[in-house]
């Protein structure tokens, strides 16, 4: 009778409270490091995106990274080296993993979460929701494709490209060397909604200058001719 009376009594139809305003967001911070690879050098993308996260990470305070348990293989220890306070450990909880980082996105931060791709598929639910949401997150997948080689089967990314380009609001980039994989961290970061950067294991070779700059949604073209008759469209390491 008492819990009837308190859902029945006066103030049962209020109004709820208003959670409390979010903070402030950090200022943006500075200009980010430039990509210092040569054409010609045989980079793996995954490494050029630690990198680049590591760089990001100096030049942005609102960059924080999440992390399943493989950070020496996405290469986000380097970011942990110079930003250890803004990293976080998510072990093999992929799912947990994205959560925290649509949290930490609500609260201003920009996260990127990484792990292999084929592990994303254990936190698609997930996934669907932050792009319903536009979720500021920003997901890395690593070893994607084939190509892992000795890494072998059960290692290979092959449903991520499926699942984040039939969701709404995602951004999916798919750089083809060090100075694209570093470029597309940077724009990963500067733009809004839930972005997929798919990295490979190989080391490839780089084919743009260090200065080359990409818009998201373009193409380059990197042969033509008067005589071409075929069109071939390619991405990541197939380029």
């Amino acid at each position: 009778r008492a819990l009837e009376a308190r859902l029945n009594g006066a103030g049962a139809l209020g109004s709820p409270a208003k959670p409390p305003a979010r903070p402030a967001a950090p200022p943006a911070g500075g200009p980010v490091a430039a990509p210092h690879y040569q054409v010609g050098d045989q980079v793996a993308t995954r490494e050029a995106f630690g990198s680049a996260l590591a760089a990001l990470g100096q030049a942005n305070p609102r960059v924080v990274v999440v992390d399943g348990d493989v950070k020496n293989s996405t290469y986000t220890d380097k970011f942990q080296k110079v930003c250890p306070e803004r990293f976080f450990q998510g072990f093999i909880a992929e799912q947990n993993m994205v959560g925290a980082a649509i949290g930490l996105a609500a609260k201003g931060k920009i996260p990127f979460a990484s792990t292999f791709a084929c592990f994303f598929t254990r936190a698609y639910d997930f996934l669907r929701i932050a792009a319903i949401s536009g979720s500021n997150i920003k997901l890395v997948g690593t070893h994607a494709g084939v190509s892992i080689g000795e890494d072998g089967p059960t290692q290979m990314g092959l449903e991520d490209l499926a699942m984040t380009c039939a969701e709404p609001n995602f951004t999916v980039l798919y750089p083809s060397d060090g100075v694209s994989a570093w470029r597309a961290t940077e724009a990963a970061a500067a733009l809004a909604g839930p972005v997929y950067i798919r990295t490979s294991r190989p080391k490839t070779p780089v084919i743009y200058e260090a200065g080359e700059s990409f818009a998201v949604g373009r193409c380059k073209v990197l042969r033509q001719s008067g005589q071409d008759r075929v069109t071939i469209v390619a991405a990541g390491v197939t380029v």
